[in-house]
């Protein structure tokens, strides 16, 4: 599958994927930025990428940003149709500043087909096994 980035700014780095056979291609911060404990950034990546429809742009944490440093991404998926600059919605879960430097891996981003659905009003649902249970209706 071949992919069109764009770059908003001639500093901004590519995508890239870490190893051959990765999933996840590695999304990098265009800028340096402290995020306080419990803060809630945008981080700019500077690039726009384009998908065929009926696929998706799905959001990761890098897992040893978020294992080590209580990282998390936020807002996790991108449609297909979105031409804009990729943003990295990120929160601080820890109890210490953490800085995102430049040009660091800041997320990764999964390429998957999806389907997109018809939706049919019914005023009733076909029976299951599960139901309505929801929130831990299956126990610990």
């Amino acid at each position: 599958m071949k992919i069109k980035v764009k770059k908003f700014d001639p500093e901004a780095k590519l995508p890239s994927y870490a190893h051959e056979g990765d999933v996840g291609l590695d999304l990098f911060a265009l800028e340096t930025i402290t995020i306080k404990p419990g803060e809630r950034v945008k981080v700019r990546t500077g690039i726009a990428m384009e998908l065929a429809l009926g696929y998706g742009w799905f959001i990761w944490d890098k897992s040893g940003v978020a294992n080590n440093y209580g990282l998390k991404t936020l807002g996790g998926l991108i449609d297909a149709g979105y031409r804009g600059e990729f943003l990295i919605g990120l929160i601080n879960l820890s109890r210490e500043p953490y800085t995102v430097e430049k040009h660091h891996k800041v997320a990764q981003v999964v390429i998957q087909k999806v389907e997109i659905g018809e939706l049919i009003e019914v005023d009733e649902l076909t029976d299951s096994s599960r139901g309505a249970g929801g929130f831990g209706s299956t126990g610990k």
